[in-house]
């Protein structure tokens, strides 16, 4: 069925209800914690229990201290390719996935990141999930920019590099495109034009619905 403008309001709108939802209670609920005990053990409901306390860590803190404090905290999380971890090619985990599994490649460290920092109260204008060529490395990778004012030099959340640097420094990313969850962008040089909704993902549309039933 072909994308409409309609369902792209609709998802947004939706995607607008996740965050409202997490930000005013950051709580999985005990039900889901069992269900992760039960389903991956211990440690992995207490990699949840953490990411619980991040955020009442960080909520009050600057915004500069959110982001050094999030993308330190999932960091940690050991890369697994999608195909050695999920039997798929390409596949955008959930943080309640990425953290229970303990498993993660480059779009989960984004996603889990972006969506802890919405969830934080970060202003999603501030926010763009890129999509990069990793020069040195040759492939494509992904990762967070948050940008202070509209046309500040952005700060990027990389899991392949820990400390937090401006983009001017970061001459082994090439950037192709950005989204969040107000709409996407293609990116030509150091020009970045508006080319629709971030619905047109299909990977992002179906991240939503699981996020949904992670809050049912």
């Amino acid at each position: 069925m072909a994308y409409t403008r309609q369902a792209a309001r609709s998802s947004s709108l939706l995607l607008v209800i996740v965050f409202a939802a997490i930000a005013t209670a950051f709580e999985l609920g005990s039900g889901l914690l069992q269900y992760i005990q039960e389903e991956y053990g211990l440690e992995a409901r207490a990699r949840l229990e953490n990411w619980e306390r991040l955020h009442s860590l960080a909520e009050p803190a600057p915004i500069r201290r959110q982001i050094q404090l999030v993308n330190s905290f999932f960091n940690r999380t050991p890369f697994v390719s999608d195909l050695q971890h999920w039997d798929q090619e390409d596949y955008w985990a959930t943080p309640v996935e990425m953290l229970a599994t303990n498993g993660a490649d480059c779009e989960d460290f984004s996603i889990a990141k972006y969506l802890t920092l919405r969830s934080l109260g970060v202003p999603d204008d501030q926010l763009r999930i890129v999509y990069v060529k990793a020069l040195e490395l040759n492939q494509a990778h992904m990762v967070v920019a948050w940008y202070p004012t509209p046309d500040a030099d952005p700060l990027i959340l990389d899991n392949l590099v820990n400390q937090i640097r401006p983009a001017s420094e970061r001459d082994d990313l090439e950037p192709v495109y950005s989204f969040n969850g107000e709409g996407l962008w293609r990116i030509r040089g150091n020009r970045s034009k508006r080319s629709g909704d971030a619905e047109q993902l299909r990977h992002w549309r179906s991240l939503q619905e699981r996020l949904i039933d992670v809050l049912k």
